[in-house]
């Protein structure tokens, strides 16, 4: 039997090992026990921070594993590349992984092979937002975190110096980056990596409570884009790939389309869409199993994506700011459309980040479900 690491063990990881265990490998988690409910699922558990990569690496080779993986994790991506470039196993590289989990540092390589991005520029203080040559307003975030957290859009100079100390109190590295504010609708991209070779699978339309947070409410398969954007987008989400380096694997990029047609790369992540979106919605729009696919990956017996059907997918999340849907939650008064739903905090509460939201509704239809 086959062993299949898997980095991070909370509930955006139970889905991959319940795809592993189906395939018939046996899988190995690694994370903090608080909130760990792969535990229980997995074949063998170890509660070890996902950031200790050596001390992961010393287990792996130990067990003699045979591939290594995540999914929506930005944090776990360098850990995977890590030990599996140690161990000689299908991965990314640790450099590309790296830079991939540093919006300064992506931020960088896009400009510098002429994908377009938003202007930029790095904070470790206060002080270093001094000369910054665009106005307001700004987006300020940490250059090492997802679900939204510590990112804020800046309308003047009264709001900026809070918002700078949040976002470097979020992030990790101690570090924060200023951009200028891209006006736009919003949309992310799915594509998956093999030995260099990218492969597009679907693009998401998004609804977030837009500033100053942008946490995500809404994503609907497929985007409502024309089959000229579609190729247009694709072909820019290929060359963003290879500029940073990500050659095997999930990748997530997030776009901003003006309204004068203008695309802009706000950042990829070398891993699987989280909230649904590559764990479900990929499978129940296009038929692709994207799990099986980065499992596949990560053991080097990966086959090219085909698509066997063609719905529509989404799912709705449970806020404040989204209260409308408790009722339909309460009663699932659109079973047929509905897929999966729960309601995890009936307290609901308005949303500064992806963690406050109180559930979800996962849909599948021959249309986009309105909620």
């Amino acid at each position: 039997m086959k062993k299949l690491a898997i980095i991070g063990a909370s509930y955006l990881q139970q889905p991959l090992v319940e795809k592993a265990k189906e395939m018939g490998l046996y899988t190995i988690c690694f994370a903090w026990a608080d909130g760990a409910v792969c535990a229980d699922v997995a074949d063998k558990f170890y509660p070890i921070s996902i950031v200790e990569k050596d001390e992961i690496l010393a287990i792996c080779q130990e067990e003699s594993i045979d591939g290594i993986c995540t999914i929506a994790s930005d944090v776990a991506a360098p850990t995977v590349a890590y030990i599996a470039e140690k161990m000689g196993l299908v991965g990314n590289s640790y450099e590309s992984a790296s830079k991939a989990n540093n919006k300064y540092e992506m931020r960088k390589i896009f400009s510098e092979a002429g994908v377009p991005c938003p202007k930029f520029k790095m904070l470790h203080t206060l002080a270093d937002a001094a000369g910054i040559n665009f106005g307001f307003p700004l987006i300020v975030k940490p250059v090492d975190r997802s679900g939204s957290l510590g990112v804020a859009k800046v309308n003047s100079r009264s709001e900026f110096d809070s918002a700078v100390a949040k976002a470097l109190e979020c992030s990790f590295c101690k570090q924060a980056i200023v951009e200028e504010y891209v006006e736009g609708r919003e949309i992310s991209v799915e594509f998956i990596s093999y030995n260099g070779k990218h492969y597009p699978l679907q693009i998401t339309d998004k609804v977030t409570t837009g500033s100053p947070h942008f946490v995500e409410l809404e994503h609907h398969q497929p985007a409502d884009l024309s089959l000229e954007r579609y190729d247009r987008i694709y072909a820019l989400t290929d060359k963003a790939l290879t500029a940073l380096g990500i050659t095997n694997g999930a990748s997530h990029s997030e776009y901003r389309i003006t309204d004068d047609g203008r695309i802009v790369v706000m950042e990829i992540g070398g891993r699987m869409g989280g909230d649904f979106i590559g764990s479900d919605l990929v499978k129940l729009s296009t038929g692709y199993d994207f799990l099986q696919g980065v499992i596949e990956v990560a053991l080097g017996s990966f086959a090219e994506p085909k698509f066997t059907c063609r719905k529509y997918a989404g799912v709705y999340f449970l806020c404040k700011e989204t209260e409308r849907l408790l009722p339909i939650m309460q009663k699932n008064e659109r079973e047929k459309d509905i897929v999966n739903l729960e309601i995890t905090n009936p307290d609901l509460k308005s949303v500064t980040c992806s963690a406050d939201r109180s559930g979800y509704v996962v849909y599948q239809g021959n249309k986009k479900v309105l909620l």
